[in-house]
């Protein structure tokens, strides 16, 4: 996730993003169920916009190609443990002598250096060693494993940040940079608040204990009447005391800083009164912040997200109706809804070729050599 991630993102911004596999079967995350219009449908969600160079970097000629097509390149993203690259004759050393200006940007589970740089690894361990995972759970009990990838994908952020930083100074200096992001330290600084309370005051802060993380009844998730559930945010005394005067508990005022039990029982106690959506209906006009917590399958339909335009209908179609997809924050929404869906192996092969300046001819040989796949 984390290499293509990043590189969806600048997709959904225009850039011009030229994904490299490997001949058998490339992707694998192609072959990822659900398939909808002959597509995996993770693999479109990550691939979108982008072009396919089918490339063998085990053949000589498919690294002299990845070599050649870097001297037009303002980056090049890869996501191999430490070292391959290297071995394989396309590391930073070997790239960076040849093209100055390019950005490489080198993503790895726990960084270039240091003692974990060759081992195996993914999310949930990143995130154990990050102590993230360490911080996610209730008071007592046992770490909760995320429902989705932070690790994964706040690496893909800080990779974009590094990136389009480095890019920039590269215009400027002509001079490009190595970009050495650990997935582990991605998901470290996602600690930043917590870990800070704790070297401030050297003392540990158990899990489901602080303020943010369970530890406040007026920050916290409730279940409701009808076994949905509401998220309660009401950090601020004047969002809390507007929350106490909407439900006529104006007694609650002095407590939030107070018996924190007792409070969280007497929280609980309300909102398991009446169901999740009248709740968050009867509360909306007090502005406390709650909101319904939303399973996967009520997002696509709320409000917010559909007036945001976060979701798009693609070309293709399903069962159920139209086929939608997620579109990255900063995109546009009508120029990623345009956007070419994702290609098949070595789809533009022989069109990236050609642009790098090789002639039907050479290209033909290579193809032939099997150093290149084209669709």
């Amino acid at each position: 996730m984390p290499g293509p991630f990043l590189t969806v993102l600048l997709a959904d911004l225009g850039a011009e993003v030229i994904k490299v596999e490997p001949p058998d079967g490339g992707d694998w995350v192609r072959w990822l169920p659900p398939r909808v219009g002959g597509h995996s449908w993770p693999f479109f969600a990550l691939n979108r916009g982008k072009r396919s160079l089918g490339l063998d970097l085990k053949h000589p000629e498919g690294v002299a190609c990845l070599r050649r097509l870097c001297g037009s390149a303002d980056v090049l993203v890869e996501q191999f443990r430490p070292g391959v690259m290297d071995r394989l004759g396309v590391g930073w050393e070997t790239l960076h002598a040849e093209h100055p200006r390019l950005v490489y940007v080198a993503l790895s589970g726990y960084g270039q250096t240091g003692p974990y740089r060759d081992r195996a690894g993914h999310d949930l361990t990143y995130g154990a060693l990050a102590g993230t995972l360490g911080r996610t759970g209730p008071a007592g009990g046992a770490p909760v494993q995320p429902g989705f990838q932070p690790a994964d994908l706040s690496g893909a952020l800080m990779g974009a940040v590094g990136l389009l930083s480095s890019v920039l100074g590269a215009r400027t200096t002509g001079e490009g940079r190595f970009v050495d992001v650990s997935l582990t330290e991605a998901a470290l600084v996602l600690n930043v608040l917590q870990l800070s309370e704790h070297l401030g005051h050297g003392k540990p802060v158990p899990r489901g204990t602080d303020l943010l993380g369970g530890g406040a009844p007026y920050y916290g998730v409730y279940a409701c009447a009808d076994g949905r559930y509401v998220a309660l945010a009401a950090l601020e005394p004047k969002f809390f005391h507007r929350l106490c005067d909407a439900v006529g508990r104006a007694d609650w005022k002095p407590r939030q800083m107070g018996d924190t039990t007792a409070l969280r029982a007497e929280i609980a106690a309300l909102f398991l009164a009446k169901d999740r959506d009248t709740w968050v209906q009867e509360l909306a006009p007090a502005d406390c912040c709650v909101e319904p917590v939303l399973e996967l399958d009520e997002v696509a339909t709320h409000p917010l997200h559909i007036a945001r335009g976060m979701l798009y209908e693609t070309p293709y179609a399903t069962e159920a109706g139209p086929a939608r997809q997620l579109r990255t924050p900063l995109a546009d929404a009508t120029a990623v809804a345009a956007a070419a869906p994702p290609p098949t192996l070595g789809q533009h092969s022989r069109q990236v070729l050609v642009e790098a300046g090789y002639t039907d001819a050479a290209i033909d040989a290579l193809i032939q050599s099997r150093a290149v796949i084209a669709a």
